[in-house]
């Protein structure tokens, strides 16, 4: 029970209990300096592009950061909105509302909790590449669209949610093209590209950020900024409040929450992964989705965005000489003191310059070279990556994970039913045998068995999707026969289906006067049959342990 209970434990408590100096405080410091600076202007823009204020990215960082980091199960994971939420969170706020967002992230948050009680942190790694890469990449494209606006300086006084009619509205808006402000985007994205190419220790968003608002006020340039959309940004954090809770909008919200669960699950346990693979360290991913549903908890409270952990700024973490969780809760409140002192100059930061920002977010997203990878493999994992790309730019995000599961769960079904063989016709057996007993130097037709006797071998899974192999097996076998061994020794599992198959065949050849020995079942096959098969039917039948022993039971004294 002990060791059970020790993947609930938060890393903070693990690293607190074998001893932490003043050394390791300096270098969580340091680290949680940098990606807090990393973070701020990221922060923003991903807010505005969610379709709210700047201030609410801010808070996000700060609360849900915070408490993703002390009560989480990766010692360097970092929190905060990210961008495999933009694109969820502009469609719930364009359908119910902010309100409608700030209770599908607390109800997300609830599923968090309870998934990581019931331990599905396990579980979360099965869900297959071409799912994760058609959504992520589906994701980028509709952020680089979300961005074209201030990108451009257009003028578009309300832009669709939806990706034809956005692009059909943008296009319509081509006429207000602002060049200054496609200028300093321009300008502002090769900044970051080429710093990253050459530069890549520096803070680019924040250096780009500073410099596109000082040339903004020096050259009183006419572009969009904080300040003149939004205002300006808050430089406190609002007082936490359930007023935006009602239960009659509780089951329309479910879809959206189950999907941000989905995805903070997803991208914090990913994260989570990178950062051990980068430190050696392991993660324990219960607590984890633990972690993840309490930070998303508050950070509704506090009128915040949906939150988990964010690949490119753990690795920042990483990078920078993070020792403990200490730098992740470090950062956090690195980013309220900025809060605090800067929001007055904030209001400066003209937006085109964090379109740029996201453009380069979207372009990380995108992963296209997995994205081709995964384009030159098989017909089945390619049909999954497109239908969940397309789904999720055309259609809804929640959609194109639920096919894309789907579509992939079929998939690995039909896998699974294509490694399933039986072995037990006349031409099909010599084959086989020869196979095995050639290499053995000592084949002989038919195992040595008279020829009254059949020999069914059956390999791979016995399931749902591979039962029909079993119920065609007297096709193989041909003529009625005295004795059938039924091997089992390559099958490592039985599941109802697979086993009321097995229970028709033995039935029908009982009934038929012949005589059934199953030899080789491992353990977990005989508890699947004894739960699922009657017993007079297993008694009827012949069970031992090797085919030695089953060929000795077949041939007549």
């Amino acid at each position: 029970m002990g060791r059970d209970w020790r993947q609930f434990l938060p890393k903070t408590v693990t690293v607190l209990r074998r001893g932490y100096g003043p050394g390791d405080l300096r270098a969580d410091l340091i680290a949680g300096l940098t990606v807090a600076i990393v973070a701020l202007p990221l922060a923003m823009a991903l807010a505005i592009a969610s379709g709210t204020t700047p201030d609410v990215g801010l808070v996000t960082a700060v609360v849900a950061g915070f408490l993703i980091s002390a009560f989480g199960g990766s010692r360097f994971q970092i929190g905060g909105p990210t961008g495999a939420f933009v694109v969820i969170v502009y469609g719930v706020i364009s359908k119910h509302g902010y309100d409608g967002l700030l209770m599908a992230t607390l109800m997300a948050g609830g599923i968090l909790i309870v998934a990581g009680l019931l331990r599905v942190g396990t579980l979360i790694k099965y869900i297959p590449d071409p799912v994760t890469t058609g959504f992520t990449s589906g994701i980028a494209v509709i952020i680089l669209a979300s961005q074209v606006k201030d990108f451009f300086g257009l003028t578009a006084d309300k832009v669709p949610a939806e990706f034809i009619p956005k692009l059909q509205a943008l296009w319509a808006a081509r006429d207000s093209l602002s060049l200054p402000g496609l200028a300093l985007a321009s300008a502002c994205l090769a900044a970051i590209l080429l710093m990253r190419r050459y530069a890549p220790r520096l803070p680019q968003f924040l250096l780009v950020t500073i410099a596109a608002a000082v040339a903004v006020m020096a050259l009183n340039l006419p572009v969009d900024t904080i300040g003149s959309r939004f205002g300006g940004v808050a430089a406190q954090l609002p007082l936490p409040s359930l007023n935006f809770w009602h239960w009659d909008k509780v089951r329309d919200l479910l879809p959206s929450a189950l999907t941000i669960a989905l995805l903070a699950g997803v991208e914090s346990l990913l994260s989570a992964v990178v950062a051990d693979q980068m430190t050696g360290a392991r993660h324990r991913s219960n607590i984890e989705l633990v972690a993840q549903g309490i930070a998303n908890v508050a950070s509704t409270l506090f009128g915040g965005l949906p939150a988990t952990g964010a690949i490119a700024r753990t690795a920042t973490n990483v990078r920078t000489g993070a020792r403990s969780p200490v730098a992740g809760m470090a950062h956090a409140l690195f980013i309220l003191l900025f809060m605090l002192v800067l929001a007055p100059v904030m209001k400066f930061v003209p937006l085109a310059a964090l379109a740029a920002i996201l453009v380069v977010v979207a372009l990380n997203m995108a992963e296209a070279h997995r994205f081709r990878l995964i384009l030159g493999t098989t017909l089945g994992d390619r049909t999954v990556l497109l239908a969940t790309f397309a789904l999720t730019v055309l259609v809804d995000l929640t959609v194109a994970i639920e096919v894309g599961m789907v579509m992939a769960s079929f998939l690995f079904m039909h896998r699974m039913a294509g490694l399933a063989t039986i072995a037990g016709g006349e031409a099909v057996l010599e084959e086989d045998q020869a196979d095995q007993e050639r290499r053995e130097g000592h084949y002989a037709p038919n195992f040595g068995l008279p020829s009254d006797v059949a020999v069914i071998t059956f390999r791979g899974p016995l399931f749902f999707g591979s039962a029909s192999v079993l119920k065609d097996a007297f096709d193989q076998i041909g003529a009625r026969r005295r004795v059938y061994i039924l091997r089992l020794e390559e099958t490592p599992m039985v599941d109802p289906t697979g086993a009321f198959a097995l229970r028709d065949f033995l039935k029908r050849v009982l009934d038929d006067g012949a005589e059934v020995i199953v030899c080789g079942a491992a353990r977990p096959v005989m508890r699947s049959l004894l739960k699922t098969i009657e017993a007079d039917v297993l008694r009827r039948a012949r069970f031992v342990g090797t085919f030695d022993e089953a060929r000795r039971k077949a041939t007549p004294a």
